[in-house]
């Protein structure tokens, strides 16, 4: 399986801006720029986008550790906080603030189950995974 996202950028840096759009069309010519990444307005960026990836694929991999354990959540929320060291201009870290209404499971139970799901859910292998690209020059 794989899944695309296309980026479009237009102008210098600061001043320029460009689209994010996806096949399902969630992003749809979304906006993004300097602004929206580094400071505040209307659109995305890249870090919101990967910390919403995060805390869905998270969430999504707590209920399926749930699952084949044979309890169904009533209702799992997460956060993702992504820290970008705007010195560095890296990502820091990411930290997953998750709460469970989970009933059949003690605290302890549903403590663990989240570190397996922290460690093993998509997002968080691929984040440690090698990048590759390829370019064209038009």
């Amino acid at each position: 399986m794989k899944r695309t996202a296309k980026a479009h950028w237009s102008g210098d840096l600061k001043t320029g801006a460009g689209t994010l759009s996806t096949p399902s069309t969630i992003l749809n010519n979304t906006q993004y720029s300097f602004k929206t990444r580094f400071e505040s307005g209307a659109g995305t960026n890249p870090e919101e986008l990967l910390a919403a990836a995060h805390a869905g694929c998270f969430t999504m991999a707590v209920g399926a550790i749930l699952t084949a354990k044979g309890i169904v959540a009533e209702s799992l929320d997460t956060e993702a906080i992504l820290d970008l060291d705007m010195q560095k201009l890296e990502v820091t870290s990411i930290h997953l603030v998750i709460s469970g209404k989970v009933p059949g499971i003690t605290a302890e139970e549903f403590e663990a189950v989240v570190k397996d799901a922290e460690k093993n859910c998509i997002i968080s292998k691929a984040l440690q995974v090698p990048i590759s690209s390829e370019a064209t020059f038009l």
